[in-house]
């Protein structure tokens, strides 16, 4: 339990504007980064490009390669921050790891951020980033039959997000999706978000903040594509792992997410990891279960979980 003191800040970002909040993130990343994290791997390439949306504007992404072999699993994925913070650089050590443990391409999205753009713009980017990458699978080195869409967080409503629009609008065909601690509900009113609104890293009072930001409007929160759960139809959806870490506020919503998706008829499989925080994934240096949920997502990508 050290690491919760090491890493945890009780409090809000109040009146803080995003933009601080990001040079803030940027300086303590830089500060603390190699001491909660292992060291970047090494992969055969690793290459950054743009892409265009369908308002014809770009994002970037960034494509990492483990090796030169053809017809490898593909995943896009998408980086948490509560749609407002964080972006590819944040998450440029994991995607390497995701890489490597899976001999997966990975594609790290880089979707706009509210509030400079509110939703439903970074799903509309997640979406149209996937078709794309379904769409230059193959010339990737990827396989377009197993494009999996992956995220924690925020980027794990994405991915959800992602999977029903695609189900919906049929195409891109997605062969799996893992949903790292994902946000589904931006109504925050489960048990757990009272439970640990405090000294466990994320609090409720940064979780209004990132809903405030990221919404255009108070309906939104009700609109399925920001709150996943409240999805009517979930059913035919790819066979999807789900995981929750204990002494987050989302874990609730994470479980009410595997129940729907499980009671819609779909093959789903759930894990919560004990005495973790919010946000583990990123803490692989102080806690063993960062690397015990790579390895549950390699099995879980390679087919062989029970």
């Amino acid at each position: 339990m050290f690491y919760i003191n090491f890493i945890a800040k009780e409090g809000s970002y109040g009146d803080m504007t995003p933009h601080k909040i990001r040079v803030q993130n940027r300086q303590q990343s830089k500060k603390i980064g190699h001491l909660i994290g292992l060291p970047s791997v090494q992969l055969h390439d690793i290459e950054n490009r743009e892409i265009a949306m369908r308002d014809g504007q770009t994002i970037p992404i960034r494509i990492y390669k483990p090796s030169n072999e053809k017809n490898l699993p593909i995943i896009a994925f998408f980086h948490g921050g509560g749609f407002v913070l964080r972006d590819i650089d944040s998450y440029d050590k994991p995607c390497r790891r995701i890489s490597k443990t899976n001999q997966a391409i990975v594609v790290s999205v880089g979707y706009r951020l509210a509030p400079e753009a509110k939703f439903p713009i970074p799903s509309n980017d997640c979406y149209d980033a996937t078709v794309w990458i379904a769409q230059n699978a193959t010339s990737l080195g990827g396989n377009p039959d197993n494009l999996i869409v992956m995220g924690d967080s925020a980027g794990g409503n994405l991915a959800t997000v992602t999977a029903i629009q695609a189900r919906d609008l049929n195409t891109p065909k997605i062969a799996k999706q893992v949903l790292i601690y994902p946000t589904t509900d931006a109504r925050l009113n489960h048990p757990s978000i009272d439970k640990f609104s405090k000294g466990y890293f994320l609090t409720k009072d940064m979780m209004q903040w990132f809903v405030d930001h990221y919404k255009s409007k108070n309906e939104d929160i009700l609109n399925p594509l920001m709150s996943p759960l409240l999805t009517a139809d979930l059913s035919n959806l790819p066979p999807t792992y789900i995981l929750t870490a204990e002494l987050d506020p989302l874990k609730d919503e994470g479980i009410a997410y595997f129940k729907k998706l499980e009671a819609a008829g779909n093959q789903v499989y759930y894990k919560d990891y004990k005495n973790v925080i919010h946000g583990f994934m990123n803490m692989s240096n102080i806690t063993k279960e960062t690397l015990v949920l790579q390895e549950d997502i390699k099995d879980f990508v390679r087919g062989i979980v029970s």
